[in-house]
């Protein structure tokens, strides 16, 4: 399978509605590739749930949508029995999670028992109700949105819950060009008839299956682990990044390679995931948070601090 060029196949798709955000989109085909959730982390406006729903139309998979506000409950996502009057039974009514593509909108509007009930999805693609476990359709993916400004109503993502999105990404302003060209085109209402799917959610399985032979040599390997050990002894960071941030930015890279039609791993393409993939996933100590450090400038630091071996930088030139 050509995965480079299914990636271009989905993000031409996508661009049909999104424009002037082609860094954003290749990031989230690089997380589908790679059977990993994305969290869009921005203002009310943006594009959040336009990009979420354009992608989900090119998949070409059966996806659904939940909308998290305050009194939502686990059974609102995961599903419950109900007693039938008629047959004297209890009936199983799955919840909106079984499908392949689930859109969880301001997620962070639900209380921190309702957030949980993903966790178990997002990390072992199963649910469990009343004791008996069902497993999810594959592939299962969580692409949701936060509006990170408001205070009012939303409750902050736990640690877990963050650990398991594989990437955290926000869209931002279009510029003054990019905005014009929005007026033009999505103006007055947004065509998602115009996008088309590329692939099938059996095609998407193939294709990560695809990925997990891209080779990483063992020196890139270690640059990996090397990133993620420094985030734990950084200064600044009273968590670091976990074994599953390393697995995360394994996989990522693994992806990103074949979407550029290689077979192997560089640095680059590690140093060109890890803001993505780590920094939603360490936690600043207090007094860093006081004096305005950021997440994105330790991983700045690691970045910098941090060298791959010079045979593992080579690897292009071989």
């Amino acid at each position: 399978m050509d995965i480079k060029k299914l990636a271009a196949g989905i993000q031409a798709e996508t661009e049909k509605i999104i424009v002037g955000k082609s860094d954003r989109i290749k990031l989230i085909i690089m997380a589908v590739l790679a059977d990993g959730h994305v969290l869009l982390d921005d203002l009310p406006g943006v594009g959040k749930t336009t990009m979420v729903k354009a992608i989900s139309i090119a998949l070409g998979c059966e996806s659904g949508r939940i909308q998290f506000v305050p009194d939502m409950l686990p059974s609102d996502i995961i599903g419950m029995r109900i007693y039938n009057q008629k047959t004297g039974d209890f009936e199983l009514r799955q919840g909106p999670v079984m499908t392949n593509i689930l859109l969880a909108d301001e997620i962070n509007r639900a209380i921190p028992r309702t957030q949980s009930a993903l966790l178990e999805a997002m990390e072992e693609r199963q649910i469990s109700i009343d004791g008996e476990r069902f497993a999810l359709p594959r592939p299962f993916l969580v692409l949701a949105t936060q509006n990170p400004v408001e205070s009012e109503s939303t409750f902050r993502l736990p640690a877990a819950q963050m650990d398991r999105f594989l990437i955290r990404l926000s869209m931002g302003y279009p510029s003054p060009e990019e905005e014009r060209r929005m007026l033009f085109t999505l103006g007055d209402e947004i065509p998602f008839g115009s996008v088309k799917p590329v692939t099938n959610s059996d095609e998407l399985i193939a294709a990560q299956h695809e990925v997990a032979s891209v080779h990483v040599s063992d020196d890139v390997a270690a640059y990996i682990v090397a990133l993620a050990d420094a985030t734990r002894s950084h200064p600044q960071l009273a968590m670091g990044a976990s074994p599953r941030a390393t697995r995360g930015l394994y996989r990522a890279a693994k992806v990103w390679a074949a979407m550029d039609g290689r077979d192997f791993v560089t640095p680059d393409d590690v140093r060109a995931l890890a803001h993505p993939v780590l920094e939603h996933r360490v936690m600043l100590d207090s007094g860093a948070r006081f004096a305005g450090y950021t997440a994105a400038k330790a991983i700045d630091d690691v970045l910098a601090s941090t060298e791959a071996a010079p045979s593992a930088e080579r690897l292009l030139d071989e």
